[in-house]
């Protein structure tokens, strides 16, 4: 009887298991070329160049209880997609991969992020952290408008370094692309 009942809640748990999303991966069709609006909550994100045809998130969690925390919403309509994500604030980190050539419309609330490997329309706007932007080529932008309330600005791939208060840069160019990023306060790099 006592193997038959440990059989049962085995199964039990294995089919409640597959119905179940996992909160710390999601994945979905996409093709490039289109447009990512992001709402992200506050943590540690890495945007990065990934597949041709999907986006992907997976978080990683210091604590294990933190895995409930963990919210993503992820909603494609054609060439355009909308991600929503929460969870715990200091003990998480989320790698977020999409296609290569891809306009982002980002907003975090706070925290550091890295964009790298993105050709496309940048748009991003922090609170607070870090934000470190990996231009590639600067001559792939036509304008460029970076600013900073408080911390450091360092527009390298432009030749620019500002620090202080109330900082912002501005260029103009032949590329096709146009980048805006804004961050309250800390360190605002365009590498």
């Amino acid at each position: 009887m006592r193997t038959v009942l440990l059989f049962s809640a085995v199964i039990a748990l294995t089919i409640n298991a597959l119905g179940q999303e996992n909160p710390r991966r999601v994945e979905k069709t996409f093709q490039g070329s289109g447009q990512i609006r992001m709402q992200l909550g506050g943590g540690d994100y890495e945007v990065r160049a990934g597949s041709t045809d999907r986006i992907v998130i997976e978080w990683t969690v210091k604590n294990e209880h933190d895995s409930a925390k963990i919210k993503t919403k992820l909603n494609i309509v054609g060439h355009a997609a909308k991600l929503e994500t929460s969870g715990p604030h200091n003990n998480s980190h989320a790698v977020i991969e999409v296609p290569a050539e891809t306009n982002l419309v980002i907003r975090l609330a706070a925290g550091d992020m890295s964009i790298r490997g993105i050709v496309g329309n940048k748009d991003v706007v922090s609170h607070a952290g870090n934000l470190d932007i990996y231009v590639g080529n600067a001559n792939d932008y036509s304008r460029v408008d970076a600013s900073l309330n408080f911390g450091d600005l360092n527009a390298s791939a432009f030749g620019a370094s500002k620090g202080g208060l109330f900082r912002s840069f501005h260029h103009e160019g032949n590329g096709r692309y146009v980048l805006r990023a804004h961050l309250g306060a800390g360190d605002l790099n365009l590498h």
